[in-house]
């Protein structure tokens, strides 16, 4: 096949013989330049072979022969098209007859006229098609013998062969649609009619869009059939020609097989590393990998360590097969209460830390004690002391079992106190636990809402090095639904892993041998250590933004406030310290934990027995003398100040 350019290829191409292999010949710029139109980019060299897959019509441009002006209309046009035989009308039927003869055309002659035509019989509307059968003289002159077909039967018409057109020379058939009368290639440089277009006679330019494959391109190349450049098929010769199409583990991942699939690294993704284990650095460029699947469950949890001064960040497999326990969440804040209240599930937490009331607008809230024990029941709003709502949380303040029976003798002793904790409250709380349960990762999602402290109590079997239990504590922060495919290195086929495609995308290529496939079941890391740069990354995805930012605290009185309040509490306690030498001692606070308690996790589910007690600190005691407490020595101390 000779060189032709590619518009003129596209155009004569029988799409049922598809796909056709060309190489690039010449082009009207410089070997190697890059063409970009309408966002199609591709670089087209001399040599080149390119395989054309698919070939789509975009849109066809309609040009006036007479005028010049064009007009584009898209592929789903719905007018019908007749061909014309000739580029030029003719004035009168004899000049037409005069024409066919010169080309040595026989009768009869098929043709049309732009003006309407007006017999004695009938009247012949502009551009209906006419046939010419013969020259006959009739009523002493020569007349044209004429058929027109109409919907009940032929009507013979006698034209003189003096009647003015113009007259157009159509080939016969019936109007064609857009896509027949683009795809017959004898019409391929004719002109057109079409009754819905504005113009008499019009040609076609119909613009393709080729897509091809490319050697060791990877996307589908899509080039415009406008743009000049010379080709030959060369689809005969080519049989033994292989095009190597890299693809993305997406894609690979999108296809959904055949698996197991060998395939060799051509490309790393730039950026930092995101896993820390040893395979991640056997991932380099010519390295060959056996992809066995899609992962299964396609979930995984990210867990943090606790107790460290820098965390550890892992994502850990649904296929996870060790054993955790739960332990108590640890709350600094009333807003994470809020955020682990779950409905249908108490929440019973204990103060870590003692709490008073000042700088606290809500006015359901006095103060909190070590070891007061606490339901969460709801949220809600209550009435600042500025005049303005405020949201809060509402709990119960809990008694211990030795009230809780004293209350069941006496009838009138008054129920629990319920406070309102502002959300924006920083306390310091502790849930309240019994549950010494082994769970599954499974069971333990599957139950519990997370985030969600546990202790990995028994390691996972199938993974030796599992680091999980050397840590005292893990914080399960998050579910991640995302597939993952399974994959092994080629050179170490015991060594498999996971690969998330969405944040490791390798480009690869189909490599040459049959992969193999390991008699048992896939040795697979079920843990994989992050690094912190990705776990942060991971925690900025929308997934992890479904809650709110934790209300603002009200802002603080400013420093002159601040002055005008320690000068009203210094006259405050003057004149409180003057007023003991006169009024009673004050009962001291009773001590809310055991100073010899050497772990103070025990503490957080016990409560002391004399709650009811600290509530009265500062009820006045008969008893004045007191040697625990100085009294004489804080006056002395305060005159000093004096």
């Amino acid at each position: 096949m000779e060189p032709v350019s590619l518009h003129s290829f596209v155009c004569t191409l029988d799409l049922a013989s598809l796909p056709r292999v060309l190489r690039v010949c010449s082009g009207v710029y410089f070997q190697g330049s890059i063409y970009e139109i309408s966002g199609n980019e591709c670089c087209l060299s001399t040599g080149d072979l390119i395989k054309v897959t698919q070939v789509r019509l975009q849109k066809v441009i309609c040009e006036n022969p007479g005028t010049g002006q064009t007009m584009e209309i898209t592929p789903d046009f719905h007018g019908y098209f007749s061909p014309l035989t000739g580029r030029q009308s003719y004035g009168t039927l004899e000049e037409l007859l005069s024409a066919a003869t010169q080309c040595s055309k026989t009768l009869p002659i098929c043709f049309m006229s732009t003006h309407r035509i007006t017999t004695e019989a009938i009247v012949v509307p502009e551009d209906q098609p006419l046939k010419l059968e013969a020259v006959e003289t009739h009523h002493g002159t020569y007349r044209a013998r004429c058929v027109l077909d109409t919907e009940t039967h032929p009507f013979i018409l006698h034209l003189p062969l003096s009647q003015k057109g113009p007259f157009w020379e159509w080939k016969p058939g019936a109007p064609r649609p857009l896509l027949k009368a683009l795809q017959d290639p004898a019409l391929s440089n004719l002109l057109f009619t079409c009754p819905t277009l504005p113009w008499r006679t019009l040609i076609l330019r119909p613009q393709y869009e080729v897509q091809a494959i490319m050697h060791m391109r990877r996307t589908i190349v899509k080039i415009p059939s406008s743009l000049e450049v010379d080709v030959e098929d060369v689809t005969s010769s080519s049989q033994h020609i292989h095009f190597i199409q890299p693809l993305l583990l997406s894609e690979a991942l999108a296809r959904g097989g055949p698996f197991p699939l060998c395939m060799e690294i051509l490309e790393i993704p730039e950026g930092p590393s995101i896993f820390l284990s040893p395979w991640a650095g056997s991932l380099q460029k010519g390295q060959k990998l056996c992809i066995h699947g899609l992962a299964s469950p396609p979930w995984r949890v990210l867990v943090s360590t606790k107790g460290r001064k820098i965390p550890r960040h892992f994502m850990v497999s649904g296929a996870y097969q060790g054993k955790l326990r739960r332990r108590p969440r640890e709350f600094p804040t009333a807003y994470d209460l809020l955020g682990a209240l779950q409905p249908g599930q108490p929440l019973r937490v204990v103060a870590t830390k003692d709490c008073e009331g000042e700088g606290v607008e809500s006015p359901g809230f006095t103060s909190l004690a070590v070891g007061d024990r606490l339901e969460v029941l709801r949220s809600g709003q209550a009435h600042g002391a500025e005049g303005r709502d405020i949201d809060v949380l509402v709990c119960q303040r809990l008694s211990d079992k030795a009230e809780e029976e004293e209350e069941e003798e006496n009838e009138d002793v008054e129920e629990d106190d319920q406070i309102l904790l502002p959300l924006y409250f920083s306390g310091s709380f502790v849930e309240e636990m019994n549950d010494s349960r082994r769970y599954s990762l499974e069971d333990l999602t599957a139950h519990f809402s997370l985030p969600c402290e546990v202790k990995v109590v028994a390691k996972d079997s199938s993974h030796p090095a599992d680091p999980l239990p050397s840590f005292p504590g893990l914080r399960l922060e998050e579910k991640i639904m995302e597939p993952f495919l399974v994959v092994s290195l080629n050179s170490n086929p015991e060594m498999c892993f996971e690969i998330p495609p969405r944040w490791l995308d390798l480009t690869v290529v189909e490599a040459e041998g049959q992969p193999g496939q390991p008699a048992g079941p896939l040795p697979v890391a079920t843990v994989e250590e992050l690094t912190d740069a990705f776990y942060y990354s991971l925690r900025r995805l929308p997934a992890f933004k479904n809650q709110p930012p934790p209300p603002r605290p009200p802002k603080s009185q400013g420093l002159s406030g601040q002055k005008k309040q320690s000068n009203k509490e210094k006259s405050g306690q003057s004149s409180e310290l003057l007023e003991l030498q006169q009024a009673p001692l004050l009962k001291p606070k009773m001590q809310t934990l055991p100073r010899n308690a050497k772990d103070s996790s025990n503490t957080y589910s016990k409560v002391s027995g004399n709650r009811k007690d600290r509530r009265h600190t500062k009820s006045i005691t008969e008893d004045g003398d007191n040697d625990d407490h100085d009294y004489e020595e804080i006056l002395e101390q305060f005159r000093n100040t004096l």
